[in-house]
């Protein structure tokens, strides 16, 4: 079982990366991705993420017939790495939609958050995986040059944890 503070350092790498790219199934089962803005406030405790998807769209198709999928977070700036595997689906919850819209949204769903082909995804995370690099780009650039010299691989490059759902 997650701790809060398993959920609380994963919620403060992905919080500031503007875009997720979540990863789906076809039905030839061909893997397909797409930059997702990440709508939470927080990550709620059970570990759900929220985007808004088109309901008419080939996300909310493929995700109805396999609610597999992971999010993948990519931060440069921070070096931080997140991979989220969960289980996807649309919910009904117009209080929850209007609480996350906002002016970005709009230009997507131009009606508001009572467009009615606004769909709310909810990703329940089953298991999330980060990778964040403390170190300065200095010191990861000695860390690598001493491996090259040495023949050894780079130790200790990142914190890496695995955190189970809720």
């Amino acid at each position: 079982m997650p701790t809060t503070d398993q959920h609380a350092k994963l919620w403060d790498l992905i919080k500031d990366t503007r875009y997720g790219m979540l990863t789906h199934r076809h039905g030839d089962g061909q893997l397909h991705s797409h930059p997702l803005t990440t709508q939470s406030k927080n990550l709620e405790e059970g570990g759900t993420l929220y985007f808004f998807i088109p309901r008419d769209g080939e996300i909310a198709r493929h995700v109805a017939s396999d609610p597999m999928v992971n999010v993948s977070y990519a931060n440069t700036d921070k070096d931080s790495y997140v991979s989220v595997a969960g289980q996807a689906a649309l919910v009904e919850d117009q209080a929850r939609k209007e609480a996350l819209f906002n002016t970005m949204s709009k230009a997507w769903f131009p009606q508001g958050p009572t467009d009615p082909n606004l769909g709310l995804l909810a990703v329940r995370i089953v298991e999330a995986e980060y990778w964040d690099v403390t170190d300065s780009k200095m010191v990861q650039l000695m860390k690598m040059a001493a491996s090259a010299v040495t023949g050894n691989p780079p130790k200790q490059m990142a914190e890496h944890e695995k955190v189970r759902g809720g």
